[in-house]
């Protein structure tokens, strides 16, 4: 300082002007806009020779706003000399870690007063809302001024409260600095005193308010001298450009706001950017109003649009308190903006009488002291629940009353509490709710760490789990390896395995440019990973996926996209590989499906018929048979029902994926499926076995599958005398000589509990079953 006691300070901001308040950071001090970056801290330095201490400091340099164009100018009368952070409440402040998740429920929670009266709540502390905040507070008076503003709400139903106030004598300017401190700690820009307003309170109460500049909606009704203002949902192929720029056609069950003839808003979500408030605004309508929140999230996620507006009314925000904020935000408008009201203020209002009169959005809710410490495992007096209720200002009245227990007759006395939510409360519903308040603001922490009684009752098995449990089971055993697959795939995913995408659910908010399809069946996704397998050095390989698929237009009981619960399989080798492989690939793939299925245990029968018999069209899954070639492959059904296919895939399909050419697989419904509740543990017999082999020559065109049930079947009936019987395949040749027949060879494996058995015994047995099958499909033994 020099003799006088001053401080000199170099300045060569445009707006400095003697007498003018503002703000010095003096040397030592660090340049509060510098803190998360290289900190930089000031000095006495000499600007062309003469000497600056420190700074005045610009509302950027303070990392308060945006704005480096002249120095910060307070505007209220602070004493000179005063800590800035001191008079602003910069100083110490707490920072609050909250997990999100615990307010999703919570509208109230998503302004500071919600935040405030929870953390008071849980730490014993009562909390007492502003005095104006209140569900009766009185709306601003009309006035009988030239802004007459028509309300017509269409959709009730949709929008059960819109309140809007007409103001004159707007002067757009800057923010207060107290304004902008307040937004800029929350990480909100400020933009002028119109705009900031409005966000202040909605941060602060939760309650989103929007701002039209009412010379341009009545200019958006050509020859209007008032403004209309129309709740609606949108006409066919309107469009609107919202503040953000984006142009969009608002969809069909989205909530409106418009003049007379043209959209101006999309209701809860944005502004239109034709009515918003600018350097040049004079006069405003602010609007104060409520909307569904399932339609808000809708819109929210059809166009892409995840505003502050959003974030807060897709959580149901209370109708009830749209009063005190309208009335409390025009007095501040009135103090920092200079406006005043210029015309009638409208409370289009269409809540219920009892919800208006008792000023709760639901109905009181009765319940028992008892209940509340019985689902808690606590032992609270009646006083300490009550006092944490009303911590949170809600209303309690306890009664008490006399109860009769029917077991011996015997009369107990019990406190039942009427408890009264606040009007900003829209969650507490039922005596569960009160059970979740009084635990939270008692402390989840403390309860009791006791275990949950229980019995020894078993529960019951989930049948779809147990048969998933199954099938994982017996794929891992048979050396196959389970992949977990996106839901959502490209489109190109699908061209590729000859799929139609058009009857695929196409998706408007994907996350990724590729996920934009729901897939038609899990095969494509498996064949996507066998190259990437390939390259990565594995030359044979067995994918698998359990998982749903959907197809456009299929749709349940409900009227809903019907779930298919599938089960697909790709196995693939390498042409070196491949040569340890006896026949085509397809009875690789088929050898999967038969063990899949004879683990199961269930008596369900299985038949196959070629692909190229059927028209694909004609199949009620016709997509999921696009990836296979139709002479190569069957269809799969369980009695007159098809239930999938297996087989090899079509050249187009294998180039398409770079596929090796020893390639097949399946994929089926699960639903078709069963797991037998019975034991499949069948004891070694003690003593030896015997296999003997039997040939049969069919014609050529009776398919393999019913030759060897039709032997199976014989066989069982004499099974019951036997601890192991196995019927498997040798071969099936076809003579040159005889191109009408085939041969197929089959060994049966069989042994008893109780002694040796003798070859005869076990030829007795074949040739009868063998016998059987020739006198069923004109067989012949060879």
């Amino acid at each position: 300082r020099n003799d006088a006691g001053l401080v000199q300070v170099v300045c060569g901001a445009p707006n400095v002007q003697a007498g003018m308040l503002v703000v010095w950071l003096p040397p030592g001090a660090t340049v509060p806009s510098t803190y998360e970056g290289d900190p930089f801290v000031l000095g006495a330095r000499e600007l062309r020779g003469i000497t600056s201490n420190g700074m005045l400091a610009s509302p950027k340099e303070l990392a308060i706003g945006d704005s480096h164009e002249g120095i910060l100018e307070l505007d209220e009368a602070i004493e000179p000399g005063t800590a800035f952070g001191a008079y602003y409440g910069l100083v110490d402040d707490a920072v609050i870690d909250i997990e999100n998740k615990m307010f999703t429920h919570r509208p109230d929670c998503f302004g500071w007063l919600g935040v405030a009266r929870e953390i008071a709540g849980i730490q014993g502390q009562a909390y007492q809302s502003p005095s104006w905040y209140t569900a009766d507070a009185p709306l601003p008076e009309s006035s009988a001024g030239a802004m007459q503003v028509t309300v017509r709400n269409e959709i009730p139903e949709l929008v059960p409260r819109f309140v809007v106030v007409p103001l004159d004598s707007i002067k757009v300017a800057p923010s207060p600095v107290w304004l902008q401190i307040e937004l800029s700690k929350v990480g909100l820009r400020p933009i002028n005193n119109v705009v900031d307003l409005t966000n202040y309170y909605m941060l602060l109460t939760g309650q989103p308010l929007h701002a039209y500049d009412y010379d341009k909606v009545v200019a958006q009704d050509p020859g209007a001298t008032a403004a209309t203002i129309v709740v609606r949902n949108p006409h066919e192929s309107e469009r609107l450009t919202l503040l953000n720029g984006k142009d969009i056609t608002p969809r069909a069950d989205a909530i409106l706001i418009a003049s007379a003839t043209r959209a101006i808003g999309l209701g809860g979500v944005m502004g239109g950017g034709d009515t918003e408030v600018d350097a040049t605004t004079t006069r405003i309508i602010l609007e104060c109003a409520s909307f569904d929140m399932y339609s808000i999230r809708r819109t929210s996620m059809a166009h892409g649009i995840f505003s502050d507006a959003v974030t807060r009314f897709n959580k149901g925000q209370s109708p009830l308190q749209n009063r005190a904020v309208a009335a409390r935000v025009v007095r501040d408008f009135e103090r920092y903006t200079d406006g005043r009201v210029a015309g009638p203020v409208v409370d289009d209002v269409h809540l219920g009488h009892d919800v208006l009169e008792r000023r709760a959005v639901r109905p009181d809710v009765s319940v028992e002291v008892a209940f509340i410490n019985q689902r808690l495992g606590l032992e609270l007096a009646t006083e300490d629940i009550v006092q944490l209720l009303m911590n949170v200002e809600c209303k309690v009245e306890d009664i008490r009353r006399t109860m009769v227990d029917e077991t011996d007759g015997t009369k107990i006395e019990t406190d039942i509490l009427t408890i009264r939510a606040p009007f900003w409360r829209t969650d507490i519903e039922i005596p569960e709710d009160i059970v979740e308040e009084v635990g939270r603001l008692h402390g989840f922490d403390k309860l009791p760490l006791q275990l949950p009684k229980r019995d020894l009752i078993p529960a019951v098995q989930n049948e779809r789990l147990a048969l998933k449990a199954a099938l994982r089971k017996t794929l891992r055993q048979s050396g196959a390896n389970e992949l977990l697959t996106y839901s959502f795939v490209h489109e190109r995913l699908l061209t590729r395995a000859g799929q139609d995408p058009t009857q695929a659910y196409q998706l408007s908010n994907a996350l990724s440019p590729d996920l934009q399809y729901y897939r038609l069946s899990l095969t494509p996704s498996l064949l996507d990973r066998v190259h990437t397998n390939v390259r990565a050095g594995y030359d044979t390989m067995a994918l698998y996926e359990l998982g749903k698929s959907h197809v456009k237009g299929q749709l349940d009981a409900d009227g809903l996209p019907e779930e298919f619960n599938r089960l697909a399989l790709v196995f693939a080798a390498t042409p070196k590989a491949a040569q340890s492989y006896a026949g085509a690939s397809y009875y690789q793939a088929r050898l999967y499906l038969d063990t899949v299925l004879s683990t199961l245990g269930s008596d369900m029968k299985l038949t196959y018929q070629p692909l190229h018999q059927f028209e694909p069209e004609s199949l009620p899954m016709h997509q999921l048979l696009a990836p296979f070639e139709p002479n190569r492959s069957a269809v799969v059904s369980c009695g007159d029902t098809v239930i999938g296919v297996v087989g090899e895939y079509k050249a187009t399909v294998r180039r398409a994926f770079k596929l090796p050419e020893f390639a097949a697989g399946f994929e089926i419904d699960t639903a078709a499926l069963k797991l037998s509740n019975q034991s499949s543990y069948v004891p070694v017999p003690r003593f030896p076995k015997i296999e003997q082999d039997v040939c049969l020559r069919v014609s050529a065109d009776t398919p393999y599958e019913a030759v060897h049930a039709t032997l199976r079947d014989a066989l069982q009936t004499e099974s019951s005398a036997y601890g192991l019987m196995k019927l498997g395949l040798i071969d099936i040749f076809q003579r040159e000589d005889d191109v009408a027949h085939k041969q197929i060879t089959f060994r049966l494996t069989i042994a008893s509990d109780s002694r040796t058995l003798t070859d005869a015994e076990v030829t007795g047995v074949l040739q009868r079953a063998a016998e059987n099958v020739s006198a069923k499909l004109d067989a012949r033994i060879v």
